[in-house]
């Protein structure tokens, strides 16, 4: 669906913080590639594909994220999820990238209120505790591989978002299709505080990972 290659420019032995590092260069610069036909077909796929899985399709509260230009899309994902009566919890991050929830209220309460954060709602502030009502976590990401590796954007808000979330939901992330990566020979960095994700969720399908 997207004709990118996967970005993998690890060589030797090299630190996990400074690996992440240049892999994350490597994947946005891949993700700046993606034409805007190919992320607007994306943005619905998304949404076909999410909506199969089952605890998704059940959840009465939902915790996902608006995303960011190059970041796969969530429009499409977030307008059925309401139109269907679904409790939304976005991000907000707040100063120092503090951890905060807040309800969507549709696509025009969207702000982005700094530059380079992800669109975050005008609704009340819920406190970081909120993300225990979520049935399901639909979470951001560069990229996960087959051990439920997720590499995220950097700053750490998922990985600390994540210690208020119930002990039993699971965490959806959500990627292009070539970020999706084998362990067995393209094991993405890892580091004691990185939390593992359930299932990924691609344009081109979802998969439950170990």
């Amino acid at each position: 669906m997207s004709g990118l290659v996967q970005p993998y420019p690890l060589h030797g032995s090299i630190e996990s913080e400074d690996a992440k590092d240049i892999l994350r260069k490597a994947i946005r610069s891949n993700r700046q590639s993606r034409s805007e036909r190919l992320r607007h077909e994306a943005d619905a796929a998304i949404a076909d594909v999410v909506e199969t899985i089952g605890e998704v399709a059940s959840a009465t509260c939902v915790a996902t994220y608006a995303a960011r230009p190059a970041e796969p899309r969530t429009t499409a994902l977030l307008e059925r999820l309401a139109a269907r009566g679904t409790r939304i919890l976005l991000p907000v991050l707040g100063a120092g990238l503090s951890r905060d929830w807040a309800e969507y209220a549709g696509p025009q309460d969207l702000q982005v209120r700094a530059p380079g954060r992800p669109p975050e709602p005008g609704t009340d502030p819920l406190g970081a505790e909120s993300i225990a009502h979520a049935d399901v976590i639909v979470a951001p990401a560069l990229a996960v591989d087959s051990r439920g590796v997720r590499l995220g954007q950097g700053g750490g808000w998922y990985d600390r978002a994540l210690e208020h979330a119930r002990p039993d939901v699971k965490v959806v992330a959500i990627v292009f299709p070539e970020e999706v990566y084998d362990a067995t020979d393209r094991p993405l960095p890892v580091e004691p505080h990185d939390r593992p994700v359930h299932a990924v969720a691609t344009p081109l399908g979802w998969r439950w990972l170990p």
